[in-house]
């Protein structure tokens, strides 16, 4: 019998996170002058310190490339940043060995294809509930929030609720 997604949770020591699409509800605003302007939800960037505050690893893997997106997840706490992967198997693995973390221990947040392979590689793939329909199907679970509408806060909070590690208490300094 395969294990449920509940039974997953308790595993997870590390997270894994796409930009658009995850973090990001996927649209690009562009300026006049060229710029690319992304919009994130607060709630998740709540679940992203309390995570970082808590120790999990969390790596933010994305084929595209922000300044802002970097300064913003950075001011979160997040150390491992890498945006304009060219290969996020590659990037993964990395990841994995310097944190000394096995695959199955972590849970990745993808929206599309660009996700697909390294999803397949972990212990709990996720995805907001906008993902495309090839992620969804290899999903371990499908998140109730769209992409940049609190996906990545509700895969969060419910690892640590499940960990023991989800502080009500909090000053909400996390952000």
């Amino acid at each position: 019998m395969a294990e449920n997604y509940k039974t997953k949770l308790q595993k997870v020591r590390a997270f894994v996170f796409d930009v658009d699409g995850v973090l990001t509800d996927g649209t690009v605003l562009v300026t006049d002058e060229g710029q690319l302007l992304r919009s994130m939800h607060i709630r998740d960037g709540f679940a992203l310190k309390a995570a970082t505050e808590k120790g999990y690893p969390i790596l933010i893997l994305s084929g595209g490339f922000n300044d802002g997106v970097r300064i913003r997840l950075h001011n979160l706490g997040i150390k491992h940043i890498i945006l304009g992967s060219k290969d996020k198997v590659a990037d993964f693995h990395t990841f994995c060995i310097e944190q000394q973390i096995d695959p199955q221990s972590v849970a990745y947040m993808g929206d599309d294809i660009p996700d697909y392979q390294v999803m397949k590689m972990t212990g709990l793939a996720s995805c907001p509930q906008d993902a495309i329909p090839e992620i969804k199907k290899i999903s371990h679970y499908i998140s109730h929030r769209n992409g940049g509408r609190g996906a990545v806060r509700d895969l969060i909070e419910q690892v640590l609720k499940v960990q023991g590690n989800w502080d009500v208490e909090a000053d909400g300094a996390f952000f």
